[in-house]
Formats: structure tokens, C-alpha cells, sequence
């Protein structure tokens, strides 16, 4: 079993920025994907960026460029920088960890919101 504790979210203006942190406990030698995902209201829970246990990143084309994951593999945590925050990003983020064995963890979600 691996648990995901986020934090780090918040209320900010239009163009602000914002880091997301997960931290991760448990089983973790087995994880080896993270990722952020986010459900804006009314709407479905999609992909932000996940990144892989040597670095490799992948990202929402809704958010490239202004938004940079990254992870530290000595603190089993994995953070998310935004920067530009649009309106359109006020959603529930969630983190996420895949391990090697198919299991799939969630935390608990932290909001965002951008707005004047």
C-alpha cells in the first residue's frame, strides 16, 4: 500500500503561481510513475503531467510550458510548479503513484483557485 498526502493549494490571482506537493509513504520502492491529475467543476478528472522514477515527464498540452513536475526519489515526493495560473485551472488536484505490481493510489485532492 502506498498513501499520498498533497498540499500546497490554495487561492491565487489570475497569472500567479502556485506549487503542489505530494509525499509519498508506505511501499514505495515499488512506484514508479507519479503524476498530477485535476477535476475542474462539473467536469471529469483528466491528466495534468505524471513523470517517471528516472525523470521523464509528460504533460497536458493545456498546461506546457507553464507548469514543470518534478520529483525527489530520497523523499518520495514529486511537486508541481505553476506558474501563469489561468482561471480554466481552478480544479481539484490529485496526485497520483503507479506501482510495479498494477497498483493505482490517489490522494486526497487539494483545491485550486484562480481568481481576482
Amino acid at each position: 500500500q502506498v498513501r499520498l498526502v498533497e498540499s500546497g493549494g490554495g487561492l491565487v490571482q489570475p497569472g500567479g503561481s502556485l506549487r503542489l506537493s505530494c509525499a509519498a509513504s508506505g511501499s514505495i520502492f515499488s512506484i514508479n510513475v507519479m503524476g498530477w491529475y485535476r477535476r475542474p467543476p462539473g467536469k471529469q478528472r483528466d491528466l495534468v503531467a505524471v513523470i517517471t522514477s528516472r525523470g521523464s515527464a509528460n504533460y497536458a498540452d493545456s498546461v506546457k510550458g507553464r507548469f514543470t513536475i518534478s520529483r525527489d526519489n530520497a523523499k518520495n515526493t514529486v511537486y508541481l510548479q505553476m506558474n501563469s495560473l489561468k482561471p480554466e485551472d481552478t480544479a481539484v488536484y490529485y496526485c497520483n503513484a503507479r506501482d510495479s505490481i498494477g497498483g493505482n493510489y490517489w490522494g486526497q485532492g487539494t483545491q485550486v483557485t484562480v481568481s481576482s
